[in-house]
């Protein structure tokens, strides 16, 4: 466990390797899963505001979703998270010619519709953001529809926390993600200097 400032990052974001293989799993992890993507408080009237500049990227499903139970749902567990078309894909996705599930929210960023890219949950992914009160923990999510993404990290050679430079500097800043990389680094020194002993 690594602390930065407020932040307890798990070992498996330091090890894992990781890298998406949309070729490979479709975009399974905006299908799978019982909810839609978890969004902050912040997030809400961004969801709300966005709606009209969106619309053209989103499915006749995913519009009839949204326009059921609005942009975004509240959990038993008092939680926030985009609508799902019958309990599956995320609302706000939609599929390309290859059938690779994108996300419609982010295809309105790359056209600069918006500002907004997608919510920081899915950015983050495969990282899971746990909010306590004085602190976070980010854990690596594990999860068997991202094995491609792990064989293709391995043969690349790149980490989560390298694959997830960008959201990480979205989330917490570039100081924060710089010092995460300082510490990582003087570990792995650490370790070579001591094997050599």
């Amino acid at each position: 466990m690594i602390k930065i400032g407020e932040v307890l990052v798990s070992d498996d974001v330091r090890d894992v390797e990781f890298v998406c293989n949309l070729g490979k799993c479709k975009g399974a992890c905006c299908v799978e899963g019982e909810l839609g993507a978890p969004l902050d408080d912040d997030e809400l009237p961004i969801m709300e505001a966005i709606q009209k500049d969106i619309k053209p990227y989103i499915t006749k499903e995913g519009l009839k979703s949204i326009k059921r139970h609005g942009p975004y749902l509240l959990d038993e567990d008092g939680d926030y998270s985009t609508p799902t078309i019958n309990g599956k894909e995320c609302a706000y996705a939609n599929y390309d010619e290859k059938g690779i599930l994108k996300c419609g929210i982010e295809q309105a960023y790359l056209d600069g519709k918006i500002t907004f890219r997608k919510p920081i949950s899915c950015h983050l992914y495969p990282i899971r953001v746990t909010k306590k009160k004085n602190f976070e923990a980010i854990n690596y999510h594990k999860w068997s529809v991202c094995s491609a993404a792990c064989v293709l990290g391995k043969s690349l050679g790149v980490p989560v926390y390298k694959f997830l430079k960008d959201p990480l500097i979205r989330r917490y800043g570039e100081v924060w993600y710089k010092e995460l990389v300082r510490e990582i680094e003087n570990e792995k020194s650490l370790k070579k200097k001591q094997k050599k002993r």
